[in-house]
């Protein structure tokens, strides 16, 4: 993994960080639902997969790595793309996308009321 993350160029880690940053996005807090049926009386096609995780529980271990995977690739891209002042907005943008939704006290909270049905 180390050999391919070294051979990368500035824009295929700028890519890789952003396309991960939001996939992550999409896939853990703009998706409500399970995709099997569970047993809590349809109470998760309410919840995105970020707050069904751990049934709401925080910091567990699951939470803390998908949390600490976005900063590892912000920190690989910023380094690979030797902190282009436009890589560096684009990076940090992305990050701040992922992280704020992940934050304790937006367990739940829908803003502008974006995803509330």
């Amino acid at each position: 993994m180390l050999y391919i993350i070294c051979w990368l160029t500035e824009t295929e880690a700028q890519y890789m960080a952003m396309d991960k940053g939001q996939g992550m996005y999409v896939f853990l807090h703009a998706v409500k639902g399970t995709p099997f049926e569970t047993p809590d009386q349809g109470k998760a096609r309410l919840l995105t997969h970020w707050e069904q995780l751990d049934y709401g529980v925080q910091f567990t271990s699951s939470r803390k790595f998908f949390t600490i995977s976005p900063i590892i690739l912000y920190f690989l891209a910023s380094f690979y793309t030797k902190y282009d002042p436009t890589h560096f907005i684009l990076n940090t943008a992305s990050l701040l996308s992922v992280l704020i939704p992940k934050m304790p006290q937006l367990h739940g909270v829908r803003i502008f009321g974006i995803n509330k049905y």
